[in-house]
């Protein structure tokens, strides 16, 4: 791993890797998200936020099989991990499809529910997979680059100048949770269609209760990593247990765990 997209990340609050996501794997992810948009029938947004034109799902590893492809892709997760660390957590799974008519969504950064003082080490770091082209016509994704390291959040319905994250079918958009960022005006005749996967880290609570919301069985056919993005693990040997056990006891009583009560002396 080079330390290219280290660098952007921590100087602009973002960085766009461009193809790196198998086109036969984009092309499934595009034709099941439509598949649950339908199924689940999926309404648009009520507020500018959601945005009126936009339809969003949300917990994506419940709704099928192949959305665990993508919290472990080998070209995300580890740059992930670097700027996180090696037992972050998936705190969000989401579908977004942007249809024609949408307009911007309003300045926000997704760390915001967080209480912190600002600006803070990254706590959180979010992948946006471009599942269809991204460009200044069907509303990239606006950022405010530097905005990560200010001491506030945005004012609703600030203005800013801003950067647009053009990126092929196939990219992936990371950025600093503290970024400033939002949707772009979709003025063209066509989709944009997106999968946010949203990472915090391991001391964090996650944005949406994977626990809960992943049923037990299905998450015990998760490789291990996965599970323990969910919560199926402690952070550094403590945080997470349930009676001084790994909490992935749970779905394989033989899970291989270093609890921090082995460590002390």
């Amino acid at each position: 791993m080079t330390a290219e997209p280290l660098g952007a990340l921590e100087r602009d609050g973002y960085v766009v890797l461009e193809g790196v996501i198998e086109p036969d794997l984009v092309a499934a992810l595009l034709e099941t998200v439509d598949r649950v948009m339908v199924d689940a029938d999926i309404p648009f947004g009520t507020n500018a936020f959601l945005g009126l034109r936009t339809r969003r799902v949300f917990n994506l590893l419940a709704r099928d099989s192949l959305f665990a492809h993508v919290p472990l892709h080998p070209a995300v997760l580890p740059i992930v991990e670097q700027v996180l660390d090696e037992q972050c957590l998936l705190s969000s799974l989401t579908a977004i499809e942007m249809r024609p008519g949408q307009d911007a969504q309003p300045l926000h950064c997704d760390d915001g529910s967080i209480a912190l003082p600002r600006p803070h080490p990254t706590v959180v770091c979010v992948a946006l997979w471009a599942l269809t082209d991204f460009d200044h016509t069907n509303g990239a994704t606006r950022l405010v680059p530097g905005s990560h390291r200010r001491d506030r959040r945005p004012a609703k319905g600030e203005s800013e100048v801003y950067v647009e994250a053009e990126m092929p079918v196939g990219s992936v958009l990371l950025y600093d949770g503290s970024l400033w960022h939002g949707g772009g005006t979709n003025a063209s005749d066509d989709r944009r269609v997106g999968i946010v996967v949203n990472h915090c880290a391991g001391f964090l609570r996650e944005e949406e209760n994977q626990l809960l919301a992943v049923p037990r069985d299905l998450a015990a056919t998760f490789p291990r990593r996965l599970q323990e993005m969910l919560g199926y693990g402690v952070y550094r040997g403590l945080m997470g247990h349930v009676d001084q056990q790994d909490p992935g006891v749970f779905l394989d009583p033989d899970v291989s765990t270093d609890m921090v009560w082995r460590r002390l002396r």
